[in-house]
């Protein structure tokens, strides 16, 4: 319940965010705002192209969910 409550706000703060860069004001504190992870809320090891923290993504290209990710091996 904690998690979702911090991944909810952060998310309201980014939409804030960038509303005002849209709009063209200079936000007052830029840094606050960051990424989190879509599917669990972890805000570490984020991945923008995919918009999943890394442990995701793994999860994910183990199991074929993500079209042209495989595993490399060598």
């Amino acid at each position: 319940m904690a998690r979702l409550s911090i991944v909810l706000s952060q998310q309201r703060k980014l939409h804030a965010y960038l509303e005002a860069k849209r709009a063209g004001k200079k936000p007052s504190f830029p840094t606050r705002a960051y990424n989190r992870c879509q599917l669990c809320g972890r805000r570490h090891g984020y991945m923008r192209f995919f918009g999943i923290c890394r442990i995701c993504f793994r999860e994910l290209a183990t199991n074929g969910d993500i079209p042209g990710v495989t595993k490399s091996s060598w």
